[in-house]
């Protein structure tokens, strides 16, 4: 299984009324097809009702705990939300600065 696939499957514990998982991986220095190291999140929950960002975030991460490791995921970039904050769209990832670059 794919650690996308395994990411989703950690995430989907959290309830999501809206589950989307990117593998961006493809922006970032030392990509090859097929790599996956860094992904971007976005999780709307009712679970995160009454949390404070960091600990929305500190949920995703603890759901996604045994992908965070040496190997595996190396950054997640997390856009949580309670239904009502959701307005169907997270803001676009940064550009990182080892990218591949396009001739």
């Amino acid at each position: 299984m794919s650690l996308e696939q395994q990411l989703i499957e950690r995430l989907n514990l959290l309830q999501p009324e809206h589950l989307q998982v990117m593998n961006e991986s493809a922006g970032h220095g030392g990509y090859f097809p097929g790599k996956e190291s860094h992904f971007k999140v976005i999780v709307v929950s009712e679970q995160f009702v009454g949390l404070r960002l960091v600990q929305r975030h500190q949920k995703v991460y603890a759901a996604a705990a045994e992908l965070m490791t040496p190997g595996k995921i190396h950054a997640l970039a997390i856009h949580a939300y309670v239904p009502e904050e959701w307005q169907g769209q997270a803001p676009d990832s940064p550009i990182c600065a080892n990218a591949p670059k396009s001739t």
